[in-house]
């Protein structure tokens, strides 16, 4: 197994999200790695956790990525959280993306939560859940 190939993987979808004209429409360019202490915009996008898993075979190093990205909002409603919801989905699922170390197999779209969270549930959050193949060169 190699977990060489996380960094360049989170750096490449924080790239695709922040080039992606609809998410940062929606999201007014809020595209975080970690969310920032102090004041955070009404809408953002987040970067979340990780899971890695062994998926070498006998062409190489290889490890299964398994991650969140979260869309959370302010807004009244689940509207559009789930616009942008969708807008992250259609940026990552099945996207070709060129990563600085390995190389990307396969990306795909899992599953979704949606909650209320904050003080009386007055924040939505959307936790989108990928899978990503990588081989490390």
């Amino acid at each position: 197994m190699s977990y060489g190939v996380a960094a360049a993987l989170q750096a490449a979808v924080f790239q695709q999200l922040s080039g992606h004209a609809d998410v940062s429409a929606q999201s007014g360019g809020a595209i975080f790695d970690a969310v920032p202490t102090g004041p955070v915009p009404a809408t953002y996008v987040t970067l979340g956790p990780e899971e890695v898993r062994e998926a070498s075979d006998k062409s190489g190093a290889g490890a299964l990525h398994r991650f969140t990205v979260s869309v959370v909002s302010e807004a009244a409603g689940f509207g559009a959280a789930k616009s942008l919801a969708g807008a992250v989905c259609d940026a990552l699922d099945g996207a070709g993306l060129s990563l600085d170390r390995g190389r990307l197999v396969g990306l795909w779209f899992e599953r979704a939560s949606a909650r209320r969270t904050g003080t009386g549930g007055a924040i939505r959050q959307i936790d989108l859940r990928f899978r990503a193949r990588v081989e490390d060169d």
